[in-house]
């Protein structure tokens, strides 16, 4: 029982799965349990892993992780309470669902350890932050922590910070996808090709990514090496500061935040979208 079975196939499940398969693990060392029987195909037929129930993939593996929907873990954690004991190592990439509230669902003793990752792992560069559930040893926490460093990097961080990680790491590659998609379009607006203008802004954003990982130097720091009294730059970040894009961004990544508390504490939204404290009159 020294397998990994990861339980939910959907976008996280199959990003983490893809990205183990390109490291050291082989389609043997892992079980995926899907509940939707095309993508349980899909996912046996693309990367060779044997689909299995929760039950049975919880018989087939020691390290179990939690990949569904955080609407969906109630459901899942009921299957798993008369199966899963304190053998287990439970890895949870739900977001927003709290190791006090899977522990409280599982039978006593079971290590839980939360990580939040993100997308990139399909490309082997995710931002996974973990942390220790009430149960769970330095072992545990070195077990989830070398499952998530294959596909991507690590850090440990305080339960209470998982929330703002959610919300700035984790959803943090729709933000840049999204301001990427806006650039692209202000170069076709400049009348470029789209394909021309695409290639300029990923390149530039990888480029720019790389500098900000390598040089150590503050995000002002290389902004201003950029921006030239009277030049182009600083006419362009004027108008970002006119239309208050630094305050809609703390207002995005806090509005993201809120919601991952809200999905931890079991709300949903309503038909609109609207939940909590988001909701307004």
């Amino acid at each position: 029982m020294d397998g990994l079975a990861i339980l939910g196939g959907g976008k996280i499940g199959e990003a983490l799965l893809s990205g183990l398969l390109r490291g050291q693990r082989t389609p043997a060392d892992i079980v995926v349990s899907e509940q939707h029987p095309e993508r349980a195909t899909y996912l046996r037929d693309t990367y060779g892993v044997q689909t299995l129930g929760v039950a049975a993939a919880v018989d087939a593996a020691r390290t179990l992780v939690l990949a569904v929907k955080p609407q969906d873990i109630d459901a899942l954690l009921s299957e798993l309470r008369p199966v899963v004991a304190a053998q287990h190592v439970v890895v949870s990439v739900a977001a927003g669902i709290t190791t006090e509230h899977i522990e409280a669902r599982l039978a006593d003793g079971v290590p839980v350890v939360r990580c939040m990752p993100n997308t990139p792992a399909l490309v082997d560069q995710a931002m996974t932050a973990v942390s220790a559930g009430a149960h769970a040893t330095e072992e545990h926490l070195a077990t989830a922590e070398s499952l998530l460093a294959a596909v991507g990097r690590v850090v440990r961080v305080p339960e209470s910070q998982l929330d703002a990680v959610t919300a700035l790491s984790g959803s943090g590659p729709a933000y840049f996808f999204f301001l990427v998609e806006a650039m692209i379009d202000a170069g076709i607006l400049l009348g470029l090709p789209r394909a021309l203008a695409a290639e300029l802004i990923v390149q530039t954003a990888i480029g720019s990514a790389v500098m900000l990982r390598d040089s150590g130097e503050h995000p002002v720091q290389l902004r201003e090496a950029v921006t030239s009294p009277g030049g182009t730059t600083i006419a362009a970040i004027r108008e970002l500061e006119v239309h208050g894009v630094r305050a809609a961004l703390l207002a995005a990544i806090e509005a993201a935040c809120i919601r991952s508390r809200e999905l931890g504490a079991g709300q949903t939204p309503d038909k609109s979208g609207i939940t909590g404290q988001n909701r307004r009159s």
